[in-house]
């Protein structure tokens, strides 16, 4: 790599570090351990199947939190690259200047307004209708938090890697009790027992289908519902009322694009990992799509998840057009109404 390649790269690394020293301790104790040892086997290139030794995470971790101690007052530093100093959060002036170079970046913010950066290799670039989706392949600087996916105006990052990883927690997860869940009928697809690596692969080839089409849901939404709804994110920081309202619009873009999609193509493996991933508050909001799911699963009926999908897709966005009135009508109040709203709409 080229020394300027080099030092953009360790600029967003940093930038990454800056990033993970404020929002460490977003996490509870477990989920935060565990993103660490995933974190640790990343960053040293280690395989899903290498052995961690409790020691040397533990050493590596100790260092690592002494390093976030030594930056959590800085701010995020300009990219250098190409004789230019780069706002961190130009993604578009960075990815012109890369483009040469076969590489991709981004840089957003996720939930809890946690700023998230990530630079990799560039496995291709489409443009499938208003939106341009950049698929990344190896990651050379990235957050603790890694997600499969982002849409960020008319630019949807898809990073393959993030994902792989994703489906082997979500697989070594499912494998401690093979629970007969969604997610453990989509892993029957694949032939994990004989040939881990060569499944891994071809799940992520076929499921990252249903991460481009959630994005396309969430880039639709976005243009519904305006810039002010990522405002009121920010606003709502740090709070049930923000995590209920991305779990609204995630459905509200499943409803418009993804599990429409998924009907029309009879595509019952992908249909078992979308709704095997839909948890915690997603799936407290929206029980109507679970049992229609059941229902699909053992009488093999169609009809109750078109009707869930079209049922949903207007409930949710009634549900997020109420909640930015609230947020306009009512800023001081916004946090308490809206979580009442959604605890009191669920589908």
């Amino acid at each position: 790599m080229k020394g300027s390649l080099r030092e953009l790269c360790c600029t967003v690394q940093r930038n990454c570090h800056i990033s993970d020293a404020r929002h460490g301790a977003d996490y509870g104790l477990c989920t935060y351990l565990l993103k660490m040892r995933e974190y640790y086997r990343w960053e040293n290139g280690l395989d899903y199947g290498a052995a961690l030794t409790n020691e040397s995470v533990g050493e590596w971790l100790t260092e690592r939190e002494r390093l976030w101690d030594t930056l959590s007052d800085d701010d995020f530093a300009p990219l250098p690259f190409e004789g230019e100093s780069i706002d961190p959060f130009d993604v578009e002036r960075v990815n012109e200047l890369l483009d040469p170079y076969g590489l991709v970046y981004s840089a957003g913010y996720g939930s809890k307004s946690k700023p998230l950066f990530f630079l990799g290799y560039l496995e291709r670039r489409e443009e499938p209708g208003d939106a341009t989706v950049w698929v990344a392949g190896r990651e050379l600087a990235r957050d603790l938090m890694a997600p499969a996916a982002m849409c960020q105006g008319d630019h949807i990052f898809i990073r393959r890697e993030s994902f792989r990883r994703l489906l082997w927690e979500r697989l070594e997860n499912w494998r401690w009790h093979r629970p007969d869940n969604a997610m453990g009928r989509a892993f029957t697809y694949y032939d994990f027992e004989d040939d881990l690596e060569r499944a891994l692969d071809e799940m992520v080839e076929k499921e990252l289908d249903v991460v481009l089409l959630h994005e396309q849901g969430e880039y639709q939404a976005g243009r519904v519902l305006g810039e002010v709804w990522n405002q009121m994110l920010s606003d709502l920081g740090h709070s049930p009322a923000e995590l209920m309202a991305r779990a609204l619009r995630d459905h509200l873009a499943d409803c418009q694009v993804t599990l429409p999609s998924l009907i029309e193509r009879e595509d019952r493996a992908s249909i078992h990992f979308f709704v095997g991933g839909i948890t915690g508050m997603r799936k407290k909001l929206f029980p109507s799509l679970i049992a229609a799911y059941e229902r699909w699963y053992k009488e093999g009926d169609w009809e109750p998840l078109i009707t869930t999908a079209q049922a949903g897709r207007e409930h949710w966005q009634r549900l997020a057009m109420g909640l930015l009135r609230l947020y306009r009508e009512q800023p001081d109040r916004a946090r308490i109404e809206i979580m009442s709203l959604l605890e009191a709409n669920p589908l």
